[in-house]
């Protein structure tokens, strides 16, 4: 039986760990801002042509793949006790290139499910998100990290549901507060996401346990 999730213990306990790092998580946030917002600048003379193009979207997708993965990292160590670490960023290159097919596996799956009534692609989205998680947690690889959240998610469609409906409207309330909110908004969503990994991949762990 696969375990399962109340969202506002979700939300609660999420809160009290972005809470204990909260300025370290939004500063991690803003500095990201910065840098894309600077490289963007420097690579502008690029932009005007197919090749300069090519090369700032190379450059902005590492860079924001490597803080999503180490982002991600952070969410674990904080929930295991543990300083968020800078290091978490340089130990993730690795898993870049993984990270970048299996999320344009990800995001073109899920296109077309939304090319099928929209309702196909909302669903396909609720059960491979957390790939990323896989990635990181287990260092999966590409089809394996969508084959485990596929796997992880079975049965729980609505519960997931549900849980974005409320991530969404936190993002919303973080946007509104002069959008300064949302540094506050976004680590709190990331954190709320890993920690349901967590609950719903522990009895797996425990199942691997045992049976070593």
């Amino acid at each position: 039986m696969n375990a399962t999730f109340q969202i506002s213990e979700v939300f609660q306990n999420s809160w009290k760990f972005v809470k204990s790092q909260i300025w370290v998580l939004a500063g991690l946030c803003i500095g990201f801002c910065l840098l894309s917002g600077v490289i963007n600048l420097c690579t502008l003379p690029l932009q005007g042509s197919v090749s300069g193009s090519i090369i700032t979207y190379a450059i902005i997708t590492i860079i924001s793949s490597v803080f999503s993965l180490g982002y991600v990292k952070n969410m674990f160590q904080i929930m295991d006790g543990e300083e968020p670490q800078f290091s978490a960023y340089m130990q993730s290159l690795p898993k870049v290139i993984n990270m970048w097919l299996a999320g344009l596996i990800y995001g073109f799956v899920v296109l077309i499910g939304c090319c099928l009534l929209i309702i196909p692609g909302i669903y396909l989205a609720i059960r491979l998100q957390f790939y990323v998680q896989f990635i990181v947690d287990e260092n999966a690889g590409i089809i394996e990290s969508l084959n485990k959240s596929w796997q992880l998610t079975k049965g729980l469609v609505v519960p997931l549901f549900l849980l974005i409906i409320v991530e969404i409207l936190i993002a919303i309330v973080g946007l509104i507060l002069f959008g300064i909110g949302f540094f506050i908004a976004y680590p709190l969503i990331v954190m709320m996401s890993c920690y349901v990994y967590r609950i719903l991949n522990r009895p797996a762990i425990e199942k691997e346990v045992i049976e070593i």
